[in-house]
Order: C-alpha cells, then structure tokens, then sequence
C-alpha cells in the first residue's frame, strides 16, 4: 500500500485513506513527528556534547542573520514555541553557523544535508521507533496519507519549505521493521 504526503491546508476527501497529521498540531502520537517536538537529548551537528530539545530548536540556534548570529537558547525550548527565528526582527539570513562554535557559514543547501536531515534522520531511528513501527503496519493494510503544510520532499529544491512529512514517507519506504 502506498504512502503519500498531501498538504494540510487543502481537505483530504479520499474515504479510501487513512489520514494520519503529522504536524505540530496533530493528535498523539503524531504529533511526535513534528520538527518541533521536544524529545530532548538530539546530538546537535558538528558541536560535541551539545544537545537540543527538538529538530527545530538545532535548526532556529544555528541560523545566522546579518544582525544576529547564533542562539543557543533555541536548543532548551520544550514548548514547541517561540522557536522561529525570522528575517523581520533579526535582518537577512546569512546562513547557518556549522555548530555552535563553528567558523564557518553554510548555505541553505548544505545546511539542509548537513544539518536538518541528519538531525531529523536521527530523531526517527531513535526517538520514533514505534510511531514509526506503527506506520509500517498502517501502510501494510491501507493507503496513507501523511499531513504537512508544505510537500516538498526534495532537499534540493530550495525554493520551498522542506516537508518532514516527505521525509517520513520516505523513511518508511526505505527501512522495513525489524522482524
């Protein structure tokens, strides 16, 4: 059966489908998935012995403006909010610092593939092992559709949000449960 990611802002009609919301707004324990949740004790990229709360707390500390460099406060938030960072308060966004230490700047690309997919990558092998489980057995007897507010599942195409959801649909894909 397959998985698909369909965007949360347009209704999912199919009665055909089981609809599982992934985003910071959905029911436990999809809620889990969300960037924002705060599973706590995630290896921040390129900074030995630093951890964050959530995902999205590595990727708001790490983000360099023009005004402002990085934010370390962002890796303690368990709230799952206040953790945007954004261009109208702090200036453009000069890139993402490569750890909280680091002295060099990565680009938006780069710092998707080295530090949003491995971070996010590492939440789903070791803090979502039974949702992930979970959606293993849904896809095994239903077609599914997993909710985001962007679909992008393509970590190149830089012109669009990435979905998290794209990459859990893809994770489930890729790895089986283990037998």
């Amino acid at each position: 059966m397959p998985i698909e990611v369909a965007s949360k802002r347009r209704k999912v009609t199919r009665p055909d489908v089981v609809v599982v919301d992934v985003t910071s707004r959905g029911p436990d324990p999809w809620v889990r998935f969300s960037p924002f949740y705060p599973h706590g004790d995630i290896p921040v990229p390129m900074s030995p012995g630093v951890t964050s709360a959530s995902v999205e707390g590595v990727w708001q500390a790490l983000k360099v403006f023009e005004n402002f460099d990085v934010d370390p406060s962002k890796l303690a938030v368990t709230s799952m909010k206040g953790l945007k960072r954004t261009v109208r308060r702090f200036g453009q966004v000069r890139g993402h610092r490569a750890g909280l230490t680091g002295d060099r700047l990565l680009d938006y690309r780069t710092a998707r593939h080295e530090i949003y997919l491995p971070t996010y990558r590492w939440v789903l092998e070791n803090r979502l092992r039974d949702e992930v489980e979970r959606l293993h057995e849904l896809v095994g007897s239903a077609d599914v559709v997993l909710l985001d507010y962007t679909t992008n599942g393509d970590p190149d195409d830089l012109k669009t949000p990435l979905s998290h959801a794209a990459l859990i649909a893809d994770h489930v894909r890729r790895f089986a449960p283990a037998v």
